[in-house]
């Protein structure tokens, strides 16, 4: 995998997926499902997390299942979430900024 690639499957911690959400491809054909964020509770920016496609019927893929996490939130609905809060700061906001805001759209407006 690429530096530049971004993480698929790979687990990492939640605040480093919301780091680097500006590396995702909407044309990866890996990506043809709805591709979702999946994290161990309780949500932190320090969760462990990876990205996956949704799978129709499953709720959280085996793959993350068996690292023991959770359906967290969609690819699409966290970049929505983070060009928002940028575009409404005066100066960009840090990544745990960032991060901060997806965990509360993903546990009180999702």
């Amino acid at each position: 995998m690429a530096e530049e690639d971004f993480p698929y499957g790979e687990k990492m911690k939640l605040l480093d997926i919301v780091g680097r959400l500006s590396e995702f491809d909407e044309e990866d054909p890996v990506y043809a499902a709805e591709p979702t964020i999946y994290a161990a509770e309780p949500w932190t920016e320090d969760s462990d997390a990876m990205v996956l496609p949704q799978q129709d019927g499953v709720l959280v893929p085996p793959e993350a299942a068996k690292e023991g996490l959770a359906y967290f939130l969609e690819i699409n609905l966290a970049i929505e979430i983070t060009e928002a809060l940028v575009a409404s700061q005066k100066e960009k906001p840090s990544i745990s900024a960032i991060c901060e805001r997806v965990i509360y759209y993903a546990t009180y407006d999702a």
